[in-house]
């Protein structure tokens, strides 16, 4: 069967995740409880962790873990502008402040020669928060070092990089606190939610009691059991953030299949890799240890085509491939037009990989014949749109 169209990405849900949800339509009891925390334990055991909270989304942990470590007005958080728009918003939902460092030149992450300068000149910053673009794992080694220096936290985002693991251990787990995505996209989903992980007793805490209104204790069973207690005290403002049961019962079972959904993408970036290496059109992926491949962000070499990428990716949708572009730099939107330094003159790294970037169709259940029509289309494309056509 020859398909018409490659979606960007699907969902890879079987029957295990149909019957685990409906085990729990059946329980009576459909929001937080013995699913939830079923899913925090096994993630925790699988990062090799103390402590992971399950959320409604990546966008909620950061939140979370950002008013945890105290981060509030006058305080700023450093972070990279190559970044879906919530790493920043998460910080200014709590009156912080903004502050960008650029990309590396050879890679999408923040750079950490970058962030030690914005350091060295600014002690309001309070905590960095990079994030592993695409599953490809950032420098911690150095960022830890850099913020261990100035004494600042760091958070990691890592809403694309599960289950990325390199010899040094999991992303997720070299900072103070690691944010994870389960949106529909991503390489295990729950269609939406996330993980909170940390080391840190403290954090742990209080992130427990913020997720679920400030409430002082677990009250998730007060309807349900025959033996708790319907009083509770609040002792702060906290938030709404916490996963159902019926979204944890899904992520119970992708978590099982976590492992087999990377061999499987690893697969297909093998075959785009020995492909697209052929033709000096592009430019493949970075790549370092324990890569979770999330994304495979196809480099443009621009020098070489007669057409730009927005072309290049107009030209793909025709053919029938689904394309995205990870990610709009954070200075073009208008909810920042009132930092005249924010622009693509002082972060050249990030607008060029934006310029020349586009993000293929990468999903676990793609077929030979799927594969083989995005290789060929993206080669046709480029042949024939060659700078000496």
């Amino acid at each position: 069967m020859k398909e018409n169209f490659i979606p960007f990405a699907i969902p890879q849900i079987g029957q295990e995740e149909e019957k685990a949800v409906l085990n729990v339509l059946k329980s009576g009891w459909l929001t937080t409880g013995k699913i939830a925390l079923e899913f925090e334990k096994e993630f925790a055991k699988k990062l090799n962790v103390p402590y992971a909270l399950a959320v409604n989304s990546a966008t909620s942990g950061l939140i979370l873990a950002l008013e945890a470590c105290k981060i509030g007005p006058g305080d700023k958080v450093l972070t990279t502008p190559y970044t879906f728009i919530s790493t920043a918003t998460s910080c200014l939902h709590l009156g912080a402040e903004i502050e960008y460092a650029d990309i590396e030149k050879d890679s999408y992450n923040i750079d950490p020669d970058k962030i030690e300068e914005k350091l060295k000149n600014d002690s309001s910053i309070k905590a960095i928060i990079p994030v592993h673009i695409a599953g490809n794992i950032c420098n911690m080694e150095k960022i830890c070092a850099i913020a261990k220096k100035y004494e600042v936290f760091v958070i990691e985002d890592s809403a694309h990089a599960f289950p990325a693991k390199s010899k040094d251990g999991w992303a997720g787990t070299f900072g103070d606190v690691g944010v994870f995505s389960f949106y529909a996209t991503k390489t295990i989903t729950t269609a939406e939610g996330g993980m909170v992980v940390t080391s840190n007793p403290e954090l742990a805490k209080r992130m427990t009691t913020m997720r679920l209104h400030g409430i002082d204790r677990p009250v998730w069973d007060r309807y349900t059991s025959k033996k708790a207690s319907w009083e509770y005290d609040v002792i702060d403002a906290g938030f709404k953030f916490n996963m159902p049961d019926i979204l944890a019962a899904i992520g119970i079972e992708q978590l099982k299949k976590a492992d087999m959904f990377l061999e499987q993408r690893k697969k297909i970036i093998e075959k785009y890799n020995k492909e697209f290496s052929k033709y000096d059109y592009f430019i493949l992926p970075p790549d370092s240890d324990g890569n979770a491949w999330h994304l495979y962000l196809l480099g443009l070499n621009l020098s070489k085509l007669s057409i730009t990428r927005n072309e290049f990716a107009q030209f793909l949708q025709d053919k029938g491939i689904g394309i995205s572009m990870h990610f709009i730099p954070h200075y073009k939107f208008s909810l920042f037009n009132h930092i005249t330094e924010f622009n693509e003159k002082n972060f050249p790294n990030a607008e060029e990989h934006y310029q020349r970037t586009i993000s293929l169709p990468l999903w676990p259940g793609m077929t030979d014949s799927m594969i083989e029509k995005v290789i060929q289309t993206v080669i046709q494309v480029g042949i024939e749109n060659g700078s000496a056509n």
